[in-house]
């Protein structure tokens, strides 16, 4: 009986290795190009705002740093879509975030400081959405990138 329920034991903890290593085969790297909207490409980046943009091609960087203005609500989202940068505060208002108050935006999770913010995010659908919400103000006031740790 005791060597039944080892067994047992061990056949569980061998699934929950085998369940943890298939949820981390699916955290692929994943994001969007903020210049053409395909699919981006480790291997292609810009440096930005202390972490990376990708790309989906050799031509968008040039694109992106001709007018960086014009693409950087999407870098930013990009920034928060591929975990350089982490939410801090309300986008919009600069306040304690209240975990009631979710939207996705374009893949994203965003919480804000009450039900008024939401709902000026939630009335907005697609572009709108991502310009409200990661354009650089709102961007600087919500959002944190995470240093990278240099090692020695």
């Amino acid at each position: 009986m005791k060597n039944a329920c080892l067994g047992l034991v061990a056949v569980a903890l061998l699934a929950i290795g085998v369940i943890a290593a298939e949820e981390k085969k699916e955290e692929k790297f994943s994001a969007t190009c903020p210049v053409s909207g395909k699919a981006a490409v480790e291997d292609k980046t810009v440096e930005y705002k202390g972490g990376h943009v990708y790309f989906c091609c050799g031509g968008c960087p040039d694109a992106f740093s001709a007018d960086v203005a014009k693409y950087a609500s999407k870098a930013n989202h990009q920034l928060v879509q591929t975990h350089q940068a982490t939410q801090t505060k309300c986008p919009l208002s600069g306040g304690k975030l209240n975990p009631d108050t979710g939207v996705e935006v374009s893949g994203v999770t965003v919480t804000f400081c009450c039900n008024n913010c939401k709902g000026k995010v939630a009335a907005k659908t697609g572009a709108e959405q991502v310009d409200l919400v990661f354009n650089d103000t709102a961007f600087g006031k919500g959002f944190e990138v995470k240093k990278e740790e240099k090692t020695n």
